[in-house]
């Protein structure tokens, strides 16, 4: 038996099936929303009070700062309060820049003040956030 060949041409495409590619671009949207959200930028978060007379100051010597948590930092490295006594007995720093959370009590505030006075620091400053 003899079949006969039939060939047919299209003209062009008829019509793309984007649903795919859509489902595909909506998962890739999830997923990046997604993993973003666990990307952690590391750093203390610290808001500063605010007040009428801050100064703006352009060099430190050494940076406490206080969390809320009352979690003592130096330069980013979180330490005891005896450890920043000798680090103070070891070096003499001429300035300490505190920075402390509004929400950090003031115990720990003063704490940190009285260490640097008992150590012989000439200049503490106290960071804030000028009132505009």
């Amino acid at each position: 038996m003899r079949f006969k060949k039939r060939v047919v041409t299209e003209a062009g495409l008829r019509q793309i099936d984007i649903a795919p590619l859509i489902d595909i671009i909506f998962l890739l949207l999830i997923f990046f929303m997604l993993t973003s959200s666990f990307v952690i930028i590391p750093g203390i978060n610290v808001k500063l009070p605010a007040a009428l007379t801050s100064e703006d100051v352009n060099t430190q010597t050494l940076t406490v700062t206080i969390s809320s948590e009352d979690i003592l930092y130096v330069e980013g490295k979180p330490v005891l309060k005896p450890e920043i006594e000798r680090m103070l007995q070891k070096r003499k720093y001429q300035s300490i820049f505190i920075k402390a959370d509004r929400n950090a009590s003031l115990g720990t505030l003063i704490g940190i003040y009285d260490l640097c006075k008992a150590m012989d620091v000439e200049k503490i400053g106290i960071a804030t956030t000028r009132i505009e």
